[in-house]
């Protein structure tokens, strides 16, 4: 029987279940992960093991062979992943999110058979292309074209920073249509590559020794390809509006890899601090390891609500290219997260913790690029900004309490935190305090998050400490935004500053 009949009449649990005994056996049995994660790339025998589950075959539409879930599923499996190995659930992020879904949404039937079908019977991986070396966060500028002919679009240009380099079978690829004359269109296509066919195998050009998450390989990609016609995805109004829907959905869905890696560091954490004795009582004792602790559990229970708010509104069927100041949010505040809840457990675990193969040192380093990839949030919390005061233009209100009340996002937070955000605010402000105020801003869209996972009956001590921690993050957060700060860079600043001058 084939893999994809075996997927037929199980249910997601089941297949859940299956994907953590792999994980167990490959992360504690078959190796240690301390050790596979100090060393780059990924052990044949670990991917085959773990892809035995086909863990993809969740998120696949049943008419297609497999299990026809969706968000809650995607989270599941990412969650359940990120509490053995981070970079594991990003490859399963990166496939699903970046590959599956974009594909499954708007591929033409015959390429999307195909794909889906390879997926489910031979394991196949996908991944995407968007960045280059000139243009990062500034994708739409992007100059990776494309010109028709013969019944196939001809591909050229350099990609980069795309997960599952040299890995993948599929990518999903990125381009602007070439109109001659060196000019391009200003909207983007997306095509799907098959690197197993010759007219498709893309080049790379160099492989990067990336910081961290040392089981994924990046780097430099060359591409001049020719892609067939039935590959090119068929957005439903433009390739921009399609981008904003792909990369909102990906960023709802990264509280899935915020949540089992955020539980690690808390199940981690406590046992450390219930078996170290310091002074003749545990560290769980000490009142400043209590509040590090609670922080964290705190974080484990935002989370939890981003979760559970993902789940119910990023379903495939629905658009979201207009949902830019949630998904940033989610993605910014979910990683942001991560790296403190790290960094939390490097304080409490100390001088071992600052190890490669420790997981407190580990995680440290591989959480830290996801504040940094698929919109850096300093970029993301001022674009929130951007957006809540184009609103407040709109409805003419000058007050951040009057807006929080009226906007569907906040009202439920807007009474929680009235007596730290009634305040008014000049539309002219400096991008710093952008920064600040989307921060804040995106604080309080969790707390109404928080707010409606108790009342679905989420423990009530859990979501008040959470709440807590939200109030205490809005209140620092706004004497940084209300405290004037103008200091500029001194570029030349050589001059009259050796200190050994002055002794």
């Amino acid at each position: 029987m084939s893999e994809a009949g075996e997927v037929k009449g199980k249910s997601f649990d089941t297949l859940l279940n299956k994907l953590k005994q792999k994980m167990h056996s490959v992360y504690h049995e078959r190796s240690n992960t301390d050790d596979l994660a100090v060393k780059r790339g990924m052990p044949p025998f670990a991917m085959r093991e773990i892809m035995s589950a086909n863990p993809f075959s969740a998120i696949i539409p049943k008419e297609y062979g497999g299990l026809g879930g969706d968000v809650k599923e995607s989270i599941a499996l990412m969650s359940a992943a990120s509490y053995e190995s981070l970079a594991l659930s990003l490859t399963f992020g990166i496939n699903m999110a970046l590959f599956l879904q974009p594909v499954m949404k708007s591929a033409q039937e015959e390429a999307k058979a195909q794909v889906l079908n390879r997926f489910l019977t031979q394991q196949n991986m996908g991944g995407l292309m968007i960045t280059e070396p000139d243009f990062g966060s500034d994708a739409l500028s992007m100059r990776t074209s494309f010109t028709e002919n013969n019944g196939k679009y001809h591909l050229k240009g350099t990609k980069h920073w795309a997960g599952l380099t040299g890995w993948a079978d599929y990518w999903l690829l990125t381009a602007r249509k070439n109109v001659g004359d060196g000019k391009l269109a200003r909207d983007i296509d997306y095509f799907i590559c098959d690197v197993t066919q010759t007219e498709q195998v893309i080049e790379v050009e160099e492989f990067f020794e990336n910081l961290g998450l040392y089981q994924i390989p990046y780097g430099r990609n060359k591409l001049d390809i020719q892609i067939p016609q039935v590959q090119k995805l068929i957005p439903e109004s433009s390739g921009v509006k399609m981008m904003l829907d792909l990369l909102h959905r990906s960023r709802m869905s990264f509280p899935g890899m915020a949540m089992g890696f955020i539980q690690r560091m808390l199940d981690e954490a406590i046992t450390h601090c219930q078996q170290r004795f310091v002074s003749g009582k545990a560290l769980i004792n000490y009142d400043q390891v209590q509040q590090r602790l609670a922080e964290l559990q705190s974080r484990f229970t935002i989370v939890s609500a981003m979760c559970v708010n993902s789940t119910e509104k990023a379903g495939l069927k629905n658009d979201l290219s207009g949902i830019g100041i949630e998904a940033n949010a989610v993605k910014s505040i979910a990683t942001d997260m991560m790296q403190a809840a790290s960094q939390t457990l490097l304080q409490l675990v100390g001088a071992k913790g600052y190890k490669l193969n420790h997981i407190a040192g580990r995680s440290t380093v591989d959480s830290r690029p996801f504040q940094i990839f698929e919109g850096s949030n300093d970029m993301l919390y001022s674009q929130i900004s951007e957006a809540v005061l184009k609103l407040m233009r709109k409805a003419k209100l000058d007050n951040i309490l009057d807006f929080a009340k009226g906007f569907d996002l906040t009202q439920r937070a807007s009474d929680i935190v009235k007596d730290l955000i009634n305040f008014k605010i000049d539309q002219a402000m400096p991008q710093r305090k952008l920064v600040d105020l989307g921060q804040i801003f995106g604080r309080v869209i969790c707390i109404d998050q928080v707010s409606a996972l108790n009342e679905k009956g989420f423990d009530k001590k859990l979501t008040d400490g959470a709440v807590e921690y939200l109030r205490q993050e809005i209140s620092n957060l706004i004497s940084s935004f209300n405290y004037s700060n103008k200091t500029q860079v001194i570029e030349d600043y050589k001059g009259n500053s050796d200190w050994l001058s002055f002794v």
